[in-house]
């Protein structure tokens, strides 16, 4: 196999891809995948789940083994990078900003590279200022994120876009992460499962599992200054932040709601997937 390196120069930042060949539709889980796991059973982990198993609208279900979600993958060892070699993870889609790769990179100890998606961009706080988070309460801290959240759907449009763009194409198994995979992560969760004809109250469902498989003390570095800084705020406070809470979600879905034709209009109008993208989607990643 031929691994091409493509740099993109581009408004917005810089591109990197490592090229792989893409897979033919349908899309099947691949063989050795323990059944019905939603969270892998890795090492090093974060917040790394399964989307499959989920039933749609119509009586489908989302296949096993082909669409993860998860969080910085910098602490995953030889033994996890073997089993995801093993289940055949071909695309990573990392939503996570210069700095949060540079100080977080992940060395993929496999025979076989994924083929890597990641753009050059400065993470804002999307309109929260956590100078003020030491004097809130947790339902203040609860608002300040929700009212945030839809900032995401803009914030990331274009790499949601290309998220899509991969799985229609047929390059899964594929993950997509950011650092704790419960944000920009759940979001795009949200978004897939939704394309894929999920009910709305399994979605939520699925964001609310990162309160119990999004690990806290990964992401603490002693003496990194971000990790100090949470020392500073109140228990509950960091609670809010750490964790995930339906109105977080519902923010981004009263957004998805109010487009015009709901959410098959935002699908369509803003990540470019008709009515035809929809159904190649819903016949590659779903089976009755």
């Amino acid at each position: 196999m031929i691994i091409r390196r493509l740099l993109l120069a581009g408004a917005t930042g810089v591109f990197l891809a490592i090229a792989a060949p893409t897979m033919a539709t349908p899309v099947a889980a691949p063989q050795g995948l323990a059944a019905h796991s939603r969270l892998l059973p890795l090492e090093g982990g974060q917040n790394f789940r399964d989307l499959g198993g989920y039933r749609t609208t119509d009586g489908r279900t989302v296949r096993w083994g082909v669409l993860f979600r998860s969080g910085a993958m910098d602490r995953l060892t030889a033994a996890d990078f073997a089993y995801l070699d093993r289940i055949g993870i071909r695309t990573v889609c990392d939503f996570r900003s210069t700095a949060e790769r540079t100080s977080a990179p992940v060395h993929w100890a496999a025979a076989r590279t994924p083929t890597i998606f990641a753009d050059d961009y400065t993470l804002d706080t999307a309109g929260l200022d956590f100078r003020a988070a030491a004097g809130w309460n947790a339902g203040q801290a609860r608002e300040a994120i929700a009212a945030s959240y839809p900032r995401l759907l803009e914030r990331f449009n274009g790499q949601y876009r290309r998220l899509f763009r991969e799985l229609l194409a047929g390059d899964a198994p594929l993950a997509f992460n950011c650092s704790a995979g419960k944000d920009r992560t759940g979001v795009a969760a949200a978004l897939v499962l939704t394309a894929l004809g999920v009910p709305r109250k399994t979605v939520i469902a699925d964001y609310l599992l990162s309160n119990r498989y999004f690990d806290p003390r990964k992401a603490m570095v002693p003496g990194d200054p971000a990790t100090q800084a949470w020392s500073h705020l109140p228990p509950d406070v960091v609670q809010a932040f750490m964790g995930v809470d339906r109105s977080y979600i519902d923010a981004v879905f009263r957004v998805i709601d109010a487009h015009p034709g709901g959410a098959i209009g935002y699908l369509r109008d803003r990540l470019g997937l008709g009515n035809g993208e929809l159904m190649r989607l819903r016949r590659m990643y779903t089976v009755r």
